[in-house]
């Protein structure tokens, strides 16, 4: 293991060392601080000429005891070498956990290091906190200070606790508007937060554009190299309403293809026609690139071209969140990326998950005792026929891709007896909401779950409002509800008999400030798999789109470089 490496094992028990050291009284919250803490911030600090916080802070991957703190030091967040600006040196970092919002009451306190081999990152796992509960945290370099950020920790794993406020969100592309949906879903200061991939896309200004032209400018090439992904990180970090959000609540994250490459498949690039002898020196970029910008505990270090990302986060006995990665050991998609007849799509052999990950789920299944089951992933998970013959067109892309791999895990969350079974996702920008089957060819069939879906939060551009009924694929596929061509997030409450999902929309991205508004809400009932709509709101005239097609749907998931 490499120096960095055990810095980054031993930074909880070295903070609590730091802690003695540094009295709660030094803290930044107090007037008079301890003279001998403060220089020695001031000495840590020769070399910087402005504020390093510019990316703001995050907290994630929370248990009943604690979650992690991650702050990433850069002066200048755009330096073309993805270094933001920094010396190459490492810096000690203070950080501080208050019980209160105003931060006043210091519970824990410690000192680690951002070390210019990860990007000047830090990431703190703090545990001995009280379980659930609501915490307040910053970090201070020098006299520079970091905003406040919030976060809650589970309750205990034999308690249930209260309702969870949890939000879901995808597909953040930064030139195509503005990230108001981030800045409303902070104001709705959820409990957590599920980022479901897209966080940020590859490409090079003007490459993926949207009609109109692109609001924003990506700075920099196509992201390839370390300092590439870097530089693209923290752009995106630099935003305000998304730094809002993070600051807001814990998240859990998981990737899709636009944090490395359009459509990538384990180690296969988008167009693997194209001779791309460098593509695993730029996974590797990519996933140490994600690592370094986001709230994951130790056990997602990157080991060259891998990442464990796949993992499992309790919220008591009220909900596991089963967190996946549908990208890292996938099969190549079969004829390709797009909608097809495709009989690769049936292959027994084919799988999206990978072997060892398809286990994980299943054993999860059966040793869970959490009233609900929660699936955290990427792509759709339901089957979407834009065919109404005989002939299944079907996204190569998405879970229609491998079928028998949909099948293995439906089958073993029902033979599990998995008491609530949701399936949250992202990827396609569009609000979907449906009810998932183990026969998808018998429309009467029981129902065995849920499935909610989640529009972008600005790819695409503005959208348009529109009317469910006229989606053709909703006649197509009767186990599909409900569906939006807006921009926004999922908002739902966890109770132990009821969980309510609010379909947000925000009218417009191409310019910024917009209202949130809630478009429909559904419910999925204790032990009632499937979803019920309890509120549709009526189409707004000035926002109406003409009636969608299935060869609308396909092109604007297709639409893509």
């Amino acid at each position: 293991m490499s120096q960095l490496n055990r810095r980054h094992f031993l930074v909880t028990g070295l903070a609590a060392g730091a802690a003695a050291a540094i009295p709660a009284g030094a803290a930044y919250a107090d007037p008079t601080p301890d003279p001998a803490a403060e220089t020695a911030q001031t000495l840590a600090s020769r070399g910087l000429r402005g504020d390093p916080f510019t990316l703001g802070v995050a907290s994630g991957d929370p248990d009943h005891e604690g979650f992690v703190l991650w702050t990433r030091l850069a002066q200048q967040p755009l330096a073309e070498d993805g270094l933001g600006g920094m010396p190459q040196r490492p810096f000690p970092v203070l950080w501080q956990i208050y019980s209160d919002e105003r931060a006043r009451r210091v519970v824990r306190s410690g000192v680690t290091v951002a070390a210019p081999e990860w990007g000047h990152s830090v990431h703190v796992e703090v545990d001995n906190l009280s379980s659930d509960r609501e915490y307040w945290y910053r970090f201070r370099v020098g006299p520079y200070v970091s905003p406040i950020g919030r976060a809650r920790t589970a309750p205990h794993p034999l308690s249930y606790g209260g309702a969870l406020s949890m939000a879901f969100v995808s597909c953040a592309q930064y030139e195509h508007g503005y990230f108001t949906s981030y800045r409303r879903l902070a104001e709705d200061r959820p409990d957590l937060v599920l980022h479901l991939g897209d966080y940020q896309y590859e490409y090079t200004k003007d490459t993926y554009t949207i009609p109109g032209g692109n609001i924003r400018d990506h700075e920099g090439p196509e992201t390839e190299t370390l300092a590439n992904y870097r530089q693209r990180h923290a752009q995106y970090k630099a935003d305000p309403d998304l730094q809002a959000a993070h600051a807001a609540a814990s998240w859990l994250v998981v990737w899709d293809d636009h944090e490395l490459d359009n459509n990538w498949a384990d180690e296969v690039p988008e167009r693997p026609e194209v001779p791309q002898p460098n593509f695993l020196a730029r996974r590797t970029a990519a996933f140490r690139a994600y690592y370094e910008n986001m709230p994951l505990r130790r056990t997602s270090i990157p080991r060259g071209i891998d990442m464990q990302l796949y993992r499992r986060i309790r919220w008591g006995r009220l909900a596991t969140f089963h967190m996946m990665d549908t990208r890292q050991y996938r099969d190549d998609q079969g004829c390709g990326d797009g909608y097809r007849d495709c009989p690769a799509a049936v292959d027994p052999a084919r799988s999206i998950t990978g072997t060892q990950q398809e286990k994980w789920l299943l054993d999860g299944f059966h040793h869970s005792r959490a009233q609900w089951d929660i699936l955290g992933q990427q792509v759709f998970f339901a089957q979407r026929d834009n065919n109404a013959g005989p002939a299944k067109i079907t996204s190569m892309d998405a879970w229609d891709g491998y079928v028998a791999s949909r099948q293995r895990i439906t089958q073993g969350w029902v033979d599990a007896r998995v008491r609530n079974a949701v399936v949250l996702t992202g990827d396609v920008h569009a609000h979907w909401a449906s009810d998932l089957k183990l026969d998808y060819d018998d429309p009467t069939g029981p129902s065995v779950g849920s499935e909610l879906v989640a529009t972008s939060i600005s790819t695409g551009g503005d959208g348009a409002d529109s009317d469910p009924a006229t989606h053709p694929f909703l006649a197509i596929n009767p186990h599909l509800k409900f569906y939006n061509n807006q921009r926004g997030y999922v908002l739902t409450k966890i109770e132990r008999d009821l969980m309510t999902a609010d379909f947000k929309v925000v009218p417009r991205v191409q310019t910024p400030g917009a209202e949130v508004y809630t478009k429909a809400t559904f419910v999925i009932e204790d032990r009632v798999p499937g979803v019920q709509q309890t509120y549709l709101r009526p189409l707004d005239p000035a926002l109406r789109m003409q009636p969608i097609t299935a060869e609308d749907t396909v092109r604007l998931e297709t639409e893509r470089p």
